[in-house]
């Protein structure tokens, strides 16, 4: 009776730490969801300042260096960012005998290609944007899969870009842990109670270790949105203020030197927004 009621008890809390997973797992996928909006918001804003500055004459070289390393900064969150998430297209691509990544990148990008692409620019390095930039069409659809179902694949082998966290937005099946022990059902019931126990338990630590790891990720997320939301606010405002000031001022030199400094810094804010979008989450 005491091992029956150990075995029970352990496969109890196995299933309450696999459901504090997946709460775990949506709420990092929402949070993911979120910095990509607010990132999309910054590049409108960053859009906004370079159209301007292409507005007027005789800028200084400085201001076309800045943007230069403004557009380096972006490639990565665009390049994945314009992937076309079809759900037909990737269905096609993972049954023409592309790679096994490309299928568990299926998996993963199919539930809702916003938060795929979510995904993809939250844990996606600005190598991996700047690799897929030089692609298009079916095969940059096909490399972001890869990716993305590279992460499942490796499932920790390669940071949290390649693994738990980039699979919160699959939940706890198929991460690796155990689909089978993950079910808290069936596959105890033929198990001695001692054993079921054992095993129950030892899933349970892990699925702890990776709820931990994906509740550290999402605080890192949010801090991350709020840095970007309030730099991206500020520097709108800004860009506002100074053009309603400045109507009427089509050359740089034109300007006065404090209206020239105030220039300058709305063009530093400009680049330290875009890189901003360079931070890696979960390194």
């Amino acid at each position: 009776m005491l091992n029956s009621s150990l075995k029970k008890d352990a496969i109890e809390k196995l299933k309450n730490a696999v459901a504090q997973y997946k709460r775990s797992s949506s709420t990092l996928q929402n949070n993911a969801v979120k910095l990509h909006n607010t990132r999309t918001y910054g590049v409108d804003v960053i859009r906004k300042v370079e159209e301007y500055i292409n507005t007027l004459a005789n800028t200084p070289k400085e201001f076309e260096k800045s943007f230069n390393q403004v557009r380096v900064n972006l490639a990565s969150f665009k390049a994945l960012s314009e992937i076309s998430y079809d759900e037909k297209e990737m269905i096609k691509l993972a049954g023409g005998g592309a790679a096994a990544g490309v299928a568990a990148g299926v998996a993963t990008a199919a539930l809702a290609p916003t938060a795929a692409m979510a995904i993809a620019t939250t844990f996606g390095t600005a190598a991996t944007g700047t690799a897929i930039s030089t692609l298009s069409g079916a095969a940059a659809t096909n490399a972001a899969l890869a990716w993305l179902g590279g992460g499942a694949l490796a499932a920790g082998g390669g940071g949290m870009a390649g693994g738990s966290a980039l699979l919160a937005l699959a939940g706890p099946i198929g991460w690796g842990i155990g689909a089978a022990s993950l079910a808290a059902g069936g596959f105890f019931a033929s198990k001695k109670n001692k054993e079921a126990a054992i095993k129950a338990d030892k899933e349970r630590v892990e699925i702890v270790k990776a709820t931990r790891v994906l509740d550290a990720t999402t605080s890192e997320i949010t801090n991350l949105k709020s840095s970007t939301q309030t730099l991206a606010t500020n520097l709108e405002q800004s860009l506002i203020s100074f053009t309603s000031n400045t109507k009427k001022i089509k050359s740089f030199t034109d300007f006065s030197q404090d209206e020239r400094n105030l220039l300058r810094a709305i063009i530093n804010n400009t680049e330290s927004l875009s890189a901003l979008f360079m931070k890696e989450v979960g390194k």
